[in-house]
């Protein structure tokens, strides 16, 4: 596979995982995720009897919750890593517009993460000017 390909690929899969871990984390997140949890873990205690508290009967509830614990471990984490990425580039416009922020960046947690990228640059490019001007405006004043 060339070069353009396998990035082609990887913006495809990772692409498709940030819309599976907020679609995921949104949904795990809501009531009825946790009624569904609770329910769960009622109708495992309720069988308790019938099973005559057994480590098997013990062991089921412990490997359960570890799996799912494990699993969202990642949906979290990716979920809070796309959150901070957006809102340090939200208080980047506000820090550089601050009566006059775009538009754009309204809801800007959900683009993809090559959208986040170029914004990014975008205002990696703001600063460097920024200092540039900043060491001549420097430079001046020593000078007089």
């Amino acid at each position: 596979m060339n070069k353009q390909a396998i990035e082609a690929q990887a913006r495809t899969v990772h692409g498709h995982f940030g819309r599976f871990s907020a679609a995921a984390s949104g949904w795990l997140g809501s009531t009825w995720a946790f009624a569904g949890a609770g329910l769960v873990v009622v109708l495992w205690a309720a069988t308790g009897p019938v099973f005559h508290f057994s480590d098997h009967w013990a062991m089921v509830i412990g490997t359960g919750t570890s799996i799912a614990t494990f699993l969202m471990v990642f949906l979290i984490q990716n979920t809070q890593n796309r959150d901070a990425r957006a809102i340090h580039l939200k208080l980047n416009e506000l820090i550089r517009a601050m009566d006059t922020a775009h538009n754009q960046m309204i809801d800007i947690e959900r683009l993809s993460d090559l959208e986040l990228d170029a914004m990014q640059a975008t205002y990696e490019k703001i600063k460097t000017s920024w200092t540039e001007r900043q060491k001549q405006t420097s430079r001046r004043s020593q000078e007089k």
